[in-house]
């Protein structure tokens, strides 16, 4: 079983625009609500590549309520702490000439709630999959990641994290399956400015040695590169299509690598992570099978 994490969720309130004057009156063209997250997201692309999820996190207030019931619909399992208060967040994204975001704080998270969490978490077992990814809201301890894989590393349990300096460089200790970082986000954990696939490879190679088993660095329009768990370098280019959007295409890729490593098959995984990553950058909302299937045929 897959389980994410998604530790502030939201509803996503996507306002489409002709275009966008401050201090007036403006009208949408069109609106969209999706209920998502960085976990949520990827839970929801492994439904669609036939993998079974289940979400874990936290909500709160009526809008929490939304999001549970939203995730539940769309045939993902849920089991989110509920916090007695505060409000589960709405992020506000205007698509006009210029896309821009508006994201709510979400509710604070106490140290109960959390210890439910890590309950909800020891129920895992061994060949169970833990993705963690995203920013960890203010109430929670720096080193919740941390936190987690120790309380699980007594187990086999294969932990993705898809998170940024020093939250990502301090798991590598418990040796996470996967991590994910874009070259900007490499070329920063090492204070440089990476140029190319060699520079790439040489940083991607020192996280592997760090301790992650598999390292998948995206690259946006040069495609994506893995260091596989047995030191093997795999090179992807990228799929062809107009961005439309530019939300949940590196949870996609995530959940595309997940679905395509069961079988120990990390070519195919690069494969199949760089089309889920494609299909959702070139929807309107998150990837569906139909796409990621059209995008796959195209990196053979």
């Amino acid at each position: 079983m897959v389980y994410t994490v998604t530790f502030n969720p939201a509803i996503d309130y996507v306002v489409h625009t002709g275009g966008m004057k401050l201090g007036e009156v403006n009208r949408s063209s069109r609106e969209e609500i999706y209920f998502g997250g960085k976990g949520i997201n990827v839970s929801a692309v492994l439904k669609e590549l036939g993998i079974v999820s289940r979400a874990l996190g936290f909500t709160a207030g009526f809008t929490g309520e939304a999001i549970e019931n939203g995730v539940r619909a769309m045939g993902i399992g849920a089991d989110f702490v509920r916090l007695a208060q505060g409000s589960s967040r709405i992020n506000v994204k205007i698509k006009a000439d210029e896309e821009t975001e508006l994201n709510g704080q979400g509710p604070d998270i106490g140290e109960d709630a959390l210890e439910e969490l890590f309950e909800k978490l020891d129920r895992l077992t061994d060949g169970d999959t833990l993705v963690l990814a995203g920013s960890i809201p203010s109430s929670l301890p720096a080193d919740i990641y941390e936190r987690i894989m120790q309380r699980l590393s007594g187990k086999r349990i294969k932990t993705v994290v898809d998170a940024t300096k020093e939250l990502l460089l301090n798991v590598l200790k418990y040796r996470p399956f996967l991590i994910k970082p874009n070259d900007r986000e490499l070329g920063e954990l090492f204070g440089t400015e990476l140029t190319d696939d060699e520079e790439i490879e040489h940083y991607a190679r020192k996280l592997h040695e760090m301790g992650a088993v598999n390292v998948l660095v995206s690259m946006a329009g040069s495609g994506a590169m893995l260091i596989d768990e047995n030191g093997m370098m795999h090179r992807c280019g990228v799929c062809r299509g107009t961005v439309k959007n530019s939300v949940g295409a590196g949870d996609s890729m995530v959940a595309g690598f997940i679905a395509g490593s069961m079988d120990g098959d990390y070519s195919h995984a690069l494969k199949l992570g760089t089309a889920a990553g494609g299909a959702t950058a070139f929807s309107d909302g998150l990837a569906t099978k139909e796409k990621i299937d059209e995008l796959l045929l195209q990196l053979g």
